[in-house]
């Protein structure tokens, strides 16, 4: 197997280890975050210093082998530094966190290096899986799919942020139930959209790299969007009965 290869069955091997932890314990941030976890760091640049390496990685990868994808590659590239762009350079400005609140460097120093992994993955995947560089792979099913669920789930996840972000004048650091859109249906449509938005670049791209990272994405979001719906039902007695933690009527 290719090295590449190794690191994609890794990250599934990682993914299931990580899935068990996090039912276990939660991850201490957001609103999760409570003390004795060590020191930490303002959130917007905790944000973009966790986000940053998925944006560089690939880039460098870019530059060192002075190759570019083929077209559904290159599409699928552009997708994954869009979207990382926007999550180290925009998303943590649009945030609205309460005053005081940090991020944790042990969750830095375990993100940023497996972020920068994946990063290389994805644009070693974009350059070398064979059918990503034919352009007849545009037109095939699971392409067309898988972008249509992508976009989907890309479109829910800002929707989701932006109706958290409405929820907090700036310097308030009050919590409240959010309503409206899929927040009627599911406690964590925000991470329900991401983990369509990843399903979706692994059904177009069709590669062992792209499952593995939709996985793992899985692994991490799931326990997560369970630990705060309990949450949720935890603050506030009002809080809707009929919602599920992510998937509508089901979980």
């Amino acid at each position: 197997m290719t090295v590449v290869q190794w690191a994609s069955w890794a990250l599934l091997g990682y993914s299931g280890v990580l899935f068990a932890i996090l039912l276990l314990v939660d991850a201490p941030y957001g609103k999760r975050e409570r003390d004795g976890w060590g020191p930490a760091l303002p959130v917007r640049w905790s944000w973009l210093l966790l986000e940053l390496p998925s944006f560089l990685a690939p880039l460098g990868v870019l530059w060192q082998r002075q190759q570019l994808p083929g077209i559904a590659g290159g599409l699928l590239l552009l997708f994954w530094l869009g979207h990382y762009g926007y999550r180290s350079f925009v998303y943590p400005w649009r945030l609205r966190p309460k005053p005081g609140a940090g991020f944790k460097l042990i969750m830095l120093f375990l993100g940023m290096p497996m972020n920068a992994l994946i990063g290389y993955l994805m644009a070693t995947m974009a350059l070398d899986t064979s059918h990503l560089q034919d352009p007849a792979w545009l037109l095939s099913p699971r392409f067309l799919c898988g972008a249509v669920l992508a976009l989907a789930g890309l479109w829910i996840t800002r929707r989701a942020d932006q109706a958290l972000r409405n929820l907090r004048a700036p310097g308030e650091s009050v919590y409240r139930i959010p309503r409206g859109g899929l927040y009627n249906r599911v406690s964590c449509p925000n991470y329900l959209g991401e983990i369509l938005q990843w399903s979706g670049f692994a059904l177009a791209a069709w590669a062992l790299p792209a499952l593995a990272f939709a996985v793992y994405t899985l692994a991490n979001l799931l326990p997560r969007a369970l630990a705060s719906h309990h949450w949720y039902r935890e603050q506030f007695s009002d809080y809707p009965l009929e919602r599920r933690a992510l998937i509508p009527f089901i979980v």
